[in-house]
């Protein structure tokens, strides 16, 4: 299984994984020792740091893409080889290479603010079904309960019509779109059994204490409960993130709202014997920039920036790579969106040297081919 926090918009690598304290580009805040001796993170970051010996934390990436129309994708993508086709985003592939288990439920779920919907674009060419199922404010699809006057055997006839009327438009048509449109039924119809996950309320006030009730506590405790039932990939996700001004200010409001869930995930997942079977990965498009700017902000920074893992097929208490004094560049080897997907695959047990996608009969890498992993992070 796999736990995808993106952190829309750029977290700073100062402010978090990365900090240079009394540097030209250090900014105001400290740097605190963690439970790892000799390794410290950013104030902003306290739970993290009490956390970081169940941690792994990549300080030397270096991607290509500084605007967010293109980092967002080239990242969930792995910017593997252009062979004129548009390639899944992680989660998609995940779906397809790792399948969707005994649970029943969804393979690729995504929990996030504002909209939901069946987000069928992640998929590229694997095709619709295996886009990401997204809930809007983590709450479950519209329309997903039956309603009080439709009994259960009125329900199944209107079903068993929609599977014919779904044959007949299926001859002669594409088969991708048509399964798609058939799971999601199917899926719709998982959900109707296990609407519970989505009342928090059940769990202990501590659950909901520990989390925070702001949106990025709440999802990170509903994407527990979705991993605790058996979702192959949960993808959370957080936006508001792009600070070029008031960056200080905004780092101290912002990051203790990913730090206190992120770190109590981490722990609950250790806790219930799950941390060695979850890959956990927070990161986002790029960092942000060691100048300060004219508006007391820092701008976007693919050259060099740090991702944070943890759990399934990864080392515990580590740093791999670092850079230099002043954070401007990466000063041990580079680590490009490639390696990571090289070190994600190994890390669940899928070799990328041996494992191809098919496309019409086409094989492609689900890796960069020309990259390797980051094996000081795997275990």
């Amino acid at each position: 299984q796999v736990l995808f926090i993106w952190l829309d918009g750029g977290m700073s690598q100062l402010e978090s994984w990365d900090p240079k304290p009394n540097t030209p580009f250090g900014g105001p805040l400290r740097a605190i020792p963690t439970s790892v001796p000799g390794v410290h993170i950013s104030e902003t970051l306290p739970q993290s740091a009490r956390v970081m010996h169940r941690l792994a934390v990549v300080r030397s990436v270096s991607t290509q893409d500084n605007s967010h129309s293109a980092g967002v994708d080239r990242i969930q993508r792995g910017d593997p080889k252009n062979r004129g086709v548009v390639y899944p985003y992680f989660g998609s592939a995940v779906a397809k290479l790792a399948g969707a288990g005994d649970s029943g439920l969804p393979p690729y779920v995504w929990v996030k603010p504002m909209n939901g919907g069946f987000i069928y674009k992640d998929a590229g060419f694997l095709g619709p079904r295996y886009g990401a199922l997204a809930l809007g404010d983590g709450r479950p699809p519209e329309n997903l309960l039956r309603p009080p006057g439709l009994d259960a055997a009125a329900d199944d006839e209107r079903n068993a019509l929609r599977r014919l009327a779904d044959q007949r438009y299926a001859a002669g048509r594409r088969p991708e779109h048509t399964e798609a449109n058939s799971y999601a039924f199917e899926m719709a119809a998982q959900l109707q059994r296990r609407v519970e996950l989505f009342d928090l309320s059940r769990l202990p006030a501590r659950d909901q204490q520990r989390y925070g009730t702001h949106d990025l506590g709440r999802h990170l405790l509903l994407a527990r409960r979705l991993l605790e039932a058996g979702v192959t990939f949960v993808k959370v996700t957080s936006y508001g993130w792009d600070s070029h001004g008031d960056h200080f200010n905004q780092a101290l409001s912002q990051h203790p709202k990913f730090d206190q869930p992120f770190a109590a995930v981490i722990e609950d997942l250790h806790d219930r014997g799950m941390l060695d079977d979850v890959l956990v990965i927070a990161m986002a498009e790029f960092g942000r920039t060691p100048r300060i700017n004219g508006h007391v902000g820092r701008d976007h920074w693919p050259e060099a920036w740090s991702v944070c893992m943890a759990g399934r097929g990864i080392k515990r208490g580590v740093v791999a790579g670092a850079t230099n004094a002043t954070g401007t560049d990466v000063a041990t080897q580079p680590h490009d969106i490639g390696a990571l997907f090289h070190t994600w695959w190994r890390a669940l047990g899928i070799d990328p040297e041996t494992t191809q996608f098919r496309n019409a009969g086409q094989p492609l890498p689900i890796a960069h081919e020309e990259m390797t992993p980051v094996t000081d992070v795997l275990a």
